[in-house]
């Protein structure tokens, strides 16, 4: 690979994780000094503020991860700093997912409406049953972690054979070995993916009755709750999308062992994985009418932007 595209995949690493820092840093911001100043924090906020510091971390390592790819890869391949770059990467990146996928049944069991007894028995519990996901979420993300010390031993073996040159049948099943515990790691992001998608559709399927419930009274279909279920579908169907294109980025990098003299499709992976939680962040700003508000607040309060006399847009 060409200086240039190092110098490149750097500059697009940098700025993706500035983006990130700025947007995941506000919410923190934000919600830190509402809740420093009410002495109060919603369940949706402290998600929200956890899933930012998460994902704060997570640029962090992936920075690292890039700046150690471009200028000594050997070192980032091999050895113990792989191996701490993967476990830091492995909890806060399921962590991550999980507390989006937390948002995502907030959502919806807080604005979707059903009759069912046992939707109407989760809708009731919703806070309890949301901290108990959290409280999972975190013992899940340590046994992801955890999991990978087996795949560490099996990679050493790998790499200790193939040092030698010597491909016997003993490496053979050893490489099938890792394959197996390699793609069974990735079936970590599987639940939060499917609770995710369960939660979209529950939604839609609540926003198309209660449209027609309001078509049939001959009310105007813009309606508080209406308005609600349209801003939370945004909300989820970005996470999926992004998370989908994450989780193909991930895949990308993840391969590097078994597709040799592809570091140049690693770091376009790399870059891709950054822009999930760096461009998530500002879909969460703009769904939140508190982190929105307080944003355009914090624009108009910028030197230059403001007009003598002029109080902004939400001033009293």
């Amino acid at each position: 690979m060409s200086g240039l595209e190092k110098w490149m995949f750097l500059v697009l690493s940098a700025a993706e994780f500035i983006l990130g820092m700025l947007g995941n840093g506000f919410i923190v911001l934000a919600n830190g000094s509402s809740w420093c100043k009410n002495k109060t924090v919603s369940l949706s906020d402290f998600i929200i503020t956890n899933l930012a510091l998460s994902r704060i971390v997570l640029l962090w390592i992936l920075l690292v991860d890039g700046v150690l790819m471009v200028f000594s890869f050997k070192v980032r391949d091999e050895g113990i700093v792989m191996q701490i770059i993967d476990i830091f990467w492995t909890f806060t990146n399921h962590l991550s997912i999980w507390l989006a996928t937390c948002l995502s049944v907030l959502y919806c069991l807080k604005i979707a409406t059903f009759s069912h007894p046992a939707f109407l028995w989760l809708k009731w519990r919703v806070s309890r049953m949301v901290v108990c996901m959290i409280l999972g979420a975190l013992f899940l993300s340590c046994v992801s972690a955890l999991s990978l010390i087996q795949e560490f031993k099996i990679y050493s073996v790998l790499r200790g054979i193939d040092g030698t040159g010597n491909v016997t049948e003993h490496f053979r099943k050893k490489r099938n070995e890792y394959k197996v515990s390699h793609v069974l790691g990735t079936l970590w992001n599987l639940p939060p993916l499917i609770v995710s998608v369960a939660s979209y559709f529950l939604l839609i399927l609540s926003l198309g009755r209660h449209v027609q419930q309001l078509q049939q009274s001959g009310i105007s279909s813009r309606d508080p709750s209406t308005e609600a279920h349209q801003r939370a579908i945004k909300i989820i169907v970005s996470f999926l999308f992004l998370f989908l294109l994450y989780f193909l980025a991930f895949l990308i990098t993840s391969c590097n062992y078994f597709i040799p003299g592809t570091e140049m499709v690693i770091m376009i992976g790399e870059a891709v994985t950054m822009f999930y939680p760096a461009g998530h962040s500002f879909i969460l700003i703009l769904g939140n009418n508190k982190l929105k508000q307080t944003f355009v607040e914090m624009l108009w309060c910028e030197p230059g932007l403001r007009k003598p006399g002029f109080k902004g847009p939400y001033a009293p």
